[in-house]
């Protein structure tokens, strides 16, 4: 059984930093998807940033693109999300999601496993 869980969101002002971390355990991610999704109030559940496990080949929504980063430290099983120059559109539950699959993935409906999401609020 794959658990995920976040840590690090929080309250930030405009233009400043987040770093999110999802710990993976349960599983050898070797051959998984892994991806951050978010969701505001009242709004679906979108695609932020996805990253292959093995390769490391990662992609990103176009909202994001240039302030945003995924990453993954294998070693310690630990997913990120580098978060920068931040807005108050970006505020939402960001969540960590895991596949089982040799690729990057961008539709939530494709992921099987989620953790319980950690905050982020950007103030203006």
């Amino acid at each position: 059984q794959v658990q995920l869980v976040e840590s690090g969101g929080g309250l930030v002002q405009t233009g400043g930093s987040l770093r999110l971390s999802c710990a993976a355990s349960g599983r050898t991610f070797r051959s998984y998807a892994m991806g951050w999704f978010r969701q505001a109030p009242g709004k679906a559940r979108e695609f932020v940033a996805a990253i292959r496990w093995s390769g490391g080949s990662t992609y990103y929504a176009d909202y994001v693109k240039g302030r945003f980063s995924v990453s993954r430290d294998r070693a310690t099983n630990t997913m990120y999300l580098q978060m920068t120059s931040l807005e108050p559109e970006d505020t939402a539950v960001y969540y960590c999601g895991a596949a089982e699959f040799q690729g990057v993935l961008t539709e939530a409906s494709l992921y099987r496993y989620w953790g319980q999401g950690t905050q982020v609020t950007v103030s203006s």
